[in-house]
């Protein structure tokens, strides 16, 4: 859920900030006060359209930040974060967006800078925005097919899985034999080049790790003199008369002595003993090695060669000799491919049909799915359609290809199945069913939509809802219906809901009040949480107007009490 929202110098908002709550937020107020202002700003903070335009006058950037907090790491949210390098801490994350007034955006999630593409990504799973015109989800019918398979919940998710594993198998085939097809020429012009490639990596004889081996020998040839006056020094030091050794072999000599007078000091003898050995063989060792050093300055220029041609292949064929090696491995797979390229198609064309069978059977069990949800979500609408007065409608899913209809020679293979999915609707007795999107009136739509929400919340697992004036064009029992409707998604999401009907508001669990006021020849925007008194004179007020009467002040104590009966 959104639970803390921030604003400051956005349109007529200076600074505001709001703390969220579960369930059914309403906010109300005065046309122009700011309601939609607070919406748009919420629109932008997850990856709306940006303009200059929502700058406060006269300030240099508006500041929208928002704090969303989740229940478990289950939400969809934590893939989305995941796919992009978000970490989520505490099940919590925060957005921030900056627009100047110049127009350009800076965005944040986490801290993170983000581009407005993975904030829209992101914002996507947190908050779904349903304005008086906005019904994007019921207006494409592109969406349709995915929102039948969300209803349809786990049972249709197995289903298109093994579909989609089928298919990205079947697509990888069938990209195979299309290049395969291609035009001769090309095909002699690409086996030309991978031959030659070949050839040039085949003639290196490249080792793994050569290349690190040659640079370490390069590194002592290169340093050859300082390490033999090193070793050279080391071993003058240690031997010969007067030197390292002859002094440590003294002190054990006179150490020993010490010991066998008195037992306390053997240790101190052992030591030095044991020191005297362990620097004998290490002067021996360091003479032998110093014996064996020979400066090569032939070999020294072979390893230069050598290390030129490995990054020439580098420049060509990979960064690392391993995928220098790995490249040629892969392309002398395919100049095999290429030079047998009939066989290679004709054996491509058996497994292509092979997954076309495999495809239509899992294809149909999906259709069968589909059709047997549909049937369910049909019903279900129908249900909630009834609630919301509407009891005249008839609401329908058309298949207009169905896994049900095909045959062996008929393949119309897509992503997500063999279907194609659209909802209809008549919403007067006698008229022909119609696709959703061309037929519905605003209010009508705005109902549908609500009855689809009601059913869709619980699957969806969207943070919170915002309906912007979604109840615009209705009254009486309808306006009741539709506050029932709104708070029954606020069961199982964070719904914000913008209302100018008094039925919505009384289904409040909180009730916010916007209103603007003048300061120093400004317009600000204020929000107002309201107590139980204040919710029966705002209500009172969305009934009547301006004047309060004793009528109208019972009639909103009725409308709260009916809400709390039905809650």
């Amino acid at each position: 859920m959104l639970q803390e929202l921030s604003i400051r110098n956005f349109a007529i908002i200076e600074e505001l900030s709001l703390s969220l709550e579960k369930g059914l937020t309403v906010l109300t107020g005065e046309t122009g006060a700011g309601k939609s202002i607070i919406i748009d700003a919420v629109h932008l903070l997850v990856g709306g359209r940006g303009s200059s335009e929502f700058v406060r006058h006269g300030e240099k950037k508006a500041e929208i930040e928002g704090m969303f907090v989740f229940e478990n790491d289950q939400h969809p949210c934590y893939a989305k974060a995941k796919e992009f390098g978000i970490d989520i801490e505490d099940e919590m994350i925060i957005i921030r967006r900056e627009i100047s007034h110049s127009g350009k955006s800076v965005c944040r999630i986490n801290g993170k800078l983000v581009t407005i593409a993975t904030l829209r990504e992101v914002g996507s799973s947190l908050i779904d925005i349903h304005g008086q015109h906005e019904h994007q989800e019921l207006m494409d019918d592109v969406q349709h097919l995915r929102l039948l398979d969300q209803y349809g919940g786990t049972e249709i998710l197995q289903a298109k899985k093994n579909y989609m594993d089928i298919y990205h198998r079947y697509e990888q085939t069938l990209k195979g034999i299309k290049q395969l097809s291609e035009n001769e020429q090309q095909m002699a012009h690409r086996l030309d080049l991978i031959q030659f490639q070949l050839n040039e990596i085949q003639k290196a004889e490249l080792k793994l790790n050569e290349d690190e081996e040659l640079f370490d020998e390069k590194k002592k040839l290169s340093n050859f003199e300082k390490l033999y006056e090193s070793m050279q020094t080391g071993v003058n030091s240690l031997s010969g008369e007067g030197k390292g050794l002859d002094w440590v072999a003294l002190a054990m000599n006179q150490l020993e002595t010490a010991a066998e007078l008195d037992d306390q000091y053997r240790p101190i003898y052992e030591a030095v003993s044991n020191s005297f050995y362990m620097l004998e063989d290490a002067a021996r060792q360091t003479s032998s090695e110093l014996g064996n050093l020979e400066f090569e300055p032939n070999r020294l220029n072979e390893i230069e060669n050598r290390l030129n041609e490995i990054n020439q292949l580098k420049r060509k064929y990979g960064q690392t000799v391993e995928e220098i090696i790995e490249y040629g491995a892969k392309i002398e797979e395919e100049i095999e491919t290429l030079t047998n390229r009939e066989t290679h198609i004709e054996k491509l064309q058996k497994e292509l049909a092979s997954y076309q069978k495999d495809l239509l059977l899992e294809g149909k069990q999906l259709s069968h799915l589909r059709l047997k949800w549909a049937e369910k979500l049909i019903k279900a609408i129908h249900g909630e359609l009834k609630q919301l007065y509407m009891d005249k409608t008839v609401f329908d899913i058309h298949f207009h290809l169905s896994g049900e209809k095909m045959t062996e020679n008929d393949y119309r293979f897509k992503k997500d199945g063999m279907d194609e999915v659209e909802f209809y609707i008549s919403t007067n007795p006698g008229e022909p069913l119609k696709p959703l999107a061309k037929v519905a009136s605003g209010g009508e739509l705005s109902r549908v939509m609500l009855a689809m929400k009601t059913i869709f919340s619980k699957h969806q697992g969207i943070t919170s809802i915002i309906f912007d004036e979604v109840d615009t064009g209705v009254s009486g029992r309808v306006a009741q219906a539709i506050g029932e409707k709104i708070y029954q998604v606020a069961l199982h999401s964070q719904v914000l809901c913008i209302s100018h009907l008094p039925q919505v508001a009384a289904m409040a669990d909180t009730h916010l009040y916007i209103s603007k006021e003048m300061k120093e020849g400004r317009t600000k925007t204020l929000v107002e949480p309201l107590a139980n008194d204040e919710k029966v004179k705002e209500i009172g007020r969305m009934i009547s107007g301006v004047e309060m009467t004793d009528l109208t002040k019972q009639h909103a104590k009725e409308l709260l009490q009916l809400a709390a009966s039905m809650k």
